[in-house]
């Protein structure tokens, strides 16, 4: 029998509660609902983590310098403090800011200095003396009003010893990054003062000690000031860190995703430093402009370059600019826009009121405070020669790595370079403002002869304008100062085929002159048409007579004046043509320095460097020193230095005297075809200086080295001059009436030598004896020649050595003195193209246009020894 089963269906229970998403959902739905929330969660987790990682990377890179580190750091030859060294206290203030010390009340700690009365203590942070008390006193005997200008004595507290120089640390030029034209120089929080420290946190992130990167409320403070609109600018709301993140290692796009990633990295930033780290980053790192083709980046630099200051100096007033300049530096930039500058300080000058940071009568006084700044700043920090040395250390030192570099630039004579070359392009605008032309591009070398060092280099007029150095760059034909190589050609090749008869008192005629070469024919001029017939070698080189000269390079022999110019290795090779004498070939004023030490060394040539030392990993590096060159006899080399020095005391370049330079020099002027470019160069024994002024596209400038090249280089060599005359002053204990030592009886300035033995043996060398070759004819007056009678020794005539053979020393001494050149204390001194036009006359007499005999009877009694 079959059974049925009778099912009934279940009860239905309670429903579950509505709130409760485990009724309503089945598993397999709930699982996905975790996997849908958690894969999002894991993967923001890993991208979160991965991002963590990185981040934390890049800033311990960039914390511990190997992120983009600056390279090089570009230091000057280290500063000294010399007995007898002519500096006001107000200079040696300008020079200790180069160098990063604070000026204090009272000098306590390695850095510092305190300036009194007539005297300035230091405590050295580096040097010979470093840590140790310095005291510099200063002569106190001056003009009432006026400030001490040499230092007198050197002691060192609370002993009484003295010492005759300190050096000190070597000053920072510049530094470098190497992915770009930036410039900073990083100091540790420490040494920034605490103004500049209060105006940044005022003006950029009031809650920056109290948020963790990012600050929620200055955030919506910020929204809702753009909402409403009450700026005309949109404010971002970024805190310190922010800005860090944004400036480092973000792009500067306004995108939601670059500001997430900002604000991300900004705790991982918070996470990794402390806040005075933080702090530290930024006001080394923060952009604060353009100057030139440089960025300025932290405030370190914007103190030197707006206010030609160490930052441990500034003021309140310009602590609060810089700080202002920090929201838009193209716009606040107080080079482009001084008004707007100042309104943003006043600006930052309140919110530090509002802040508590300053009273309000001290913000009331500094916003009273004109806007000083310092145009030339830029300029100061001798940015052509950082170029040099950047070119130069990325073609010869690629492998280094990063690197200090302490280089040979003097960093006091580069300013002197610089303000003549200021000067002297402003006589030179003047002139050509007459004739309707741009204005003019100047270059400028100066180096040590002795060593090759380059101690100067201003490559053109500004370098914010333009930033092509036509010092190292700039190729131009040298026109007359090749023409000194000419003569040691000359003399070269007398010596090598044993003759004597080659002097700077050989007798050429000045006339003119058609010259064949290659089946043409060349009829070369003298400048202004000015010929004088006869006249000794020595007198064409100071007169700069361009047919006399080619003379001398086809006595000698065309081929083998350019092969003494392919010896020294400087410019194109020139051909041997005729032309050759002129300077018709191009060379850079960097290589006419080098080929010009030549005459400073006795025929060797010292190449140029600029590099005196590189460090890299607590080591030095090996530095790479070309071997000096021997060119020529030092018998030769003497004889046209001695040459050299009468165009200066005669010549072209007799106007250095007529402008107060004194000290004993050659030198020689150079003008090129058309007036197109102008030289001149011009050596004391430690000091070795070519200047060339011209055009950019090369057309004539219309003006002679000696107007428009010969200012600038008197102008450094005479402020240089004036410095070591203020040593000889000290040396002697100089007083009020009483004689210079080195200057004679009778107020004769202009005879006034230094007592630097190094000028002594050089004038001894260049006026000395030489038996068989030349003698020193000492001058009778101010008006004489400084040069040698060259010539061998023979009999002499009412009082005139003759050379060999009965010739007398031709070299136009007593000319000089009719002629009127004369360089005594009555300041009498004339340009030689002032003088009166010659004209050749019978028996070897010389007549100017009155009919005048010009020092022609004396010469008549001696034969001379050559005439080319």
């Amino acid at each position: 029998m079959r059974m049925r089963i009778r099912t009934s269906k279940p009860q239905a229970g309670p429903h579950p509660p509505r709130g409760r998403v485990s009724g309503w959902l089945p598993v397999r739905w709930r699982r996905y609902a975790l996997l849908g929330l958690g894969i999002p969660l894991i993967v923001l987790a890993i991208f979160l983590g991965y991002y963590y990682v990185v981040f934390s990377r890049m800033i311990d890179a960039r914390i511990h310098g190997d992120m983009q580190r600056t390279d090089p750091r570009v230091f000057a030859r280290p500063f000294e403090l010399r007995r007898g060294q002519a500096v006001t206290p107000r200079q040696l203030d300008a020079r200790l800011n180069d160098l990063g010390y604070a000026h204090r009340a009272r000098a306590e700690s390695p850095g510092e200095f305190t300036i009194g009365r007539d005297t300035l203590v230091l405590i050295p942070r580096d040097g010979d003396r470093k840590g140790r008390v310095v005291r510099v006193v200063f002569v106190n005997r001056r003009a009432k009003g006026s400030e001490p200008g040499i230092i007198e004595r050197i002691e060192l507290p609370p002993s009484k010893e003295t010492v005759q120089r300190v050096v000190l640390d070597a000053p920072l030029i510049t530094a470098l990054i190497t992915s770009g034209r930036e410039k900073r120089r990083d100091v540790p929080l420490q040494l920034i003062p605490a103004r500049m420290i209060q105006a940044v946190l005022a003006i950029e992130d009031r809650r920056f000690y109290d948020h963790a990167g990012v600050d929620p409320i200055g955030t919506i403070g910020a929204l809702l000031t753009n909402i409403r609109g009450n700026k005309p600018y949109l404010v971002g709301g970024s805190t310190l860190t922010q800005q860090i993140v944004k400036n480092t290692f973000l792009t500067p796009e306004k995108t939601i995703r670059r500001k997430l990633l900002e604000q991300f990295m900004a705790v991982i930033l918070e996470r990794r430093l402390n806040k005075d780290q933080i702090l530290e980053l930024y006001l080394n790192d923060v952009a604060l402009g353009q100057r030139g083709s440089f960025a300025i980046h932290g405030v370190a630099e914007a103190a030197r370059l707006f206010f030609a200051k160490d930052i441990t100096n500034v003021s309140l007033s310009e602590a609060a600019t810089i700080a202002g300049v920090i929201q838009s530096p193209s716009r606040l930039s107080p080079f482009n826009n001084p008004e707007r500058a100042k309104e943003r300080r006043n600006v930052v000058l309140r919110a530090m009121v509002d802040e508590g940071r300053i009273s309000a009568d001290a913000a009331e006084r500094a916003s009273r405070e004109p806007l000083q700044i310092v145009a030339r700043a830029l300029e100061a920090e001798a940015p052509y020669f950082v170029d040099y040395i950047s070119q130069e250390l990325q073609e010869r030192y690629r492998s280094a790595g990063s690197v200090d570099v302490y280089t040979t630039l003097d960093l006091h004579l580069q300013r002197i370079a610089q303000d003549a070359m200021r000067e002297g392009l402003t006589r030179v605008d003047e002139l050509l403002a007459r004739r309707r032309r741009r204005h003019a591009q100047a270059a400028l070398v100066a180096i040590d002869p002795r060593t090759g060092e380059v101690l100067a280099m201003v490559g053109g007029r500004s370098y914010n304008q333009s930033q092509y150095n036509r010092a190292a760059s700039a190729r131009r034909q040298p026109g007359s100062v090749f023409k000194p190589f000419v003569y040691l050609a000359a003399f070269e090749q007398a010596a090598a085929d044993g003759r004597t008869d080659v002097t700077p008192a050989t007798v050429v005629w000045d006339e003119p002159t058609a010259f064949a070469f290659n089946q043409q024919t060349w009829n070369p001029t003298n400048y202004e048409g000015e010929y004088d017939g006869p006249i000794t070698l020595r007198r064409a080189l100071a007169l700069s007579r361009n047919v006399a000269t080619i003379k001398v390079a086809e006595a000698a022999g065309y081929d083998h004046v350019a092969s003494l110019w392919k010896r020294v290795g400087a410019g194109t090779p020139p051909r041997p043509y005729p032309s050759i004498a002129l300077g018709v070939f191009e060379a850079t004023p960097v290589e006419i320095a080098s080929a010009y030490t030549l005459f400073a060394n006795g025929g060797t040539i010292k190449s140029l460097r600029a590099i005196a030392r590189l460090t890299g990993g607590g080591r030095d590096l090996p530095i790479q020193t070309p071997a000096p060159k021997t060119i020529a006899r030092s018998d030769t080399t003497f004889l046209v230095t001695n040459m050299m020095r009468s165009v200066l005391n005669e010549g072209t370049g007799a106007g250095a005297r007529a402008a107060g330079f004194a000290l004993d020099a050659a030198g020689k002027s150079g003008t090129t075809n058309d007036l197109r470019d102008a030289w001149f160069v011009g050596f004391t024994p430690e000091l070795l200086t070519v200047v060339w002024v011209g055009l950019d596209d090369n057309q004539p400038l219309g003006l002679s080295g000696t107007q428009a090249a010969l200012p600038i280089w008197t102008g450094q060599h005479a402020a240089r001059a004036t410095r070591t005359a203020g040593a000889a002053q000290a040396d002697a204990g100089d007083h009020a009436g009483r004689r210079r030592p080195g200057q004679r009886r009778g107020g004769h300035e202009d005879r006034f030598r230094p007592p630097d033995p190094e000028y002594r043996a050089w004038q001894r060398a260049h006026s000395r004896r030489t038996p068989g070759r030349n003698h020193a004819a000492r001058p009778r007056s101010a008006g004489n020649l400084h040069g040698a009678h060259a010539g061998g020794q023979g009999p002499q005539h009412h009082g005139h050595r003759c050379g060999a053979g009965g010739t007398r020393h031709a070299d136009a001494v007593a000319v000089s003195d009719r002629a009127g050149i004369h360089q005594g204390a009555r300041g009498a001194q004339h340009d030689a193209r002032t003088l009166p036009r010659r004209r050749t006359y019978r028996h070897g007499h010389r007549k100017d246009d009155g009919g005048r005999s010009v020092g022609g009877t004396p010469a008549d009694r001696c034969r001379a020894p050559r005439v080319l």
